[in-house]
């Protein structure tokens, strides 16, 4: 990352950032998957991007690519994730070994606590708008 990107932002405060960097990661996530059906229902919808570690409670894990799939609204917002559905086809779609990993990163972090890096969430910012 080059000292204009870094100029660029900041003025941005770590709230606005968090913001500019989850509507770009979303809007990739929502592309990434545009052929693909829910991953909680498996019904071909208009698709949101769903976290299996939710990104309120899981700061740490809210951009992260494993994480984050193409869900329907009623899943995400109305059955609260679907997450038993969700972890079924989480498993089929990337392997128990990725979604082990995502449990022990949850599980760290939980513990350990998490902090947003306004340089972290620069870098989402650049990386998902270019795609």
């Amino acid at each position: 990352m080059d000292a204009s990107t870094i100029n660029k932002y900041k003025k941005y405060s770590i709230p606005k950032l968090i913001q500019k960097a989850t509507t770009v990661f979303n809007k990739f996530i929502r592309e990434r998957d545009k052929d693909c059906n829910c991953i909680s229902c498996d019904k071909k919808k208009e698709l949101q991007a769903g976290h299996f570690y939710s990104g309120g409670h899981y700061p740490s894990l809210k951009f992260n690519e494993n994480n984050v799939h193409g869900q329907c609204e009623r899943c995400n917002y109305y059955l609260s994730g679907d997450l038993n559905n969700y972890r079924i086809n989480l498993i089929k779609k990337i392997g128990i070994a990725e979604v082990e990993k995502l449990d022990k990163l949850a599980s760290y972090y939980k513990r350990m606590g998490f902090k947003w890096d306004r340089y972290f969430l620069i870098e989402i910012i650049c990386k998902y708008s270019e795609k």
